[in-house]
């Protein structure tokens, strides 16, 4: 797993899993605290996520919410937003774009 760029906006690649979710915790929290604004959070090049990792981004998004931030989430590959849609998380998250429920294959 890899997470670069700064205070506004990250690229997150390869996987975001209990492996890496230490590390991942570490650089979201950084970049929500040093920041003013939506922080956007690129994961057209993410691999691959399991709970832990999912469980690494909503708590980004409670602590951006606490400090008055926005966390967006860019480039949300395929099958990462029927994880989304499927735990409704859709719902709660901010996503460029929206998740196109409708056209996503049912599993």
């Amino acid at each position: 797993m890899y997470i670069r760029g700064d205070h506004a906006e990250l690229v997150v690649g390869g996987r975001l899993d209990v492996r890496s979710a230490a590390d991942a915790r570490t650089a979201l929290h950084s970049a929500v605290d040093d920041g003013a604004g939506d922080l956007v959070l690129d994961l057209s090049e993410l691999d691959s996520w399991d709970a832990t990792g999912l469980g690494v981004i909503m708590g980004a998004h409670r602590r951006a919410g606490r400090c008055g931030r926005r966390l967006v989430l860019r480039g949300v590959p395929p099958q990462m937003q029927r994880l989304l849609v499927a735990t409704r998380l859709h719902r709660i998250l901010a996503i460029e774009g929206g998740i196109g429920v409708e056209s996503l294959p049912r599993v």
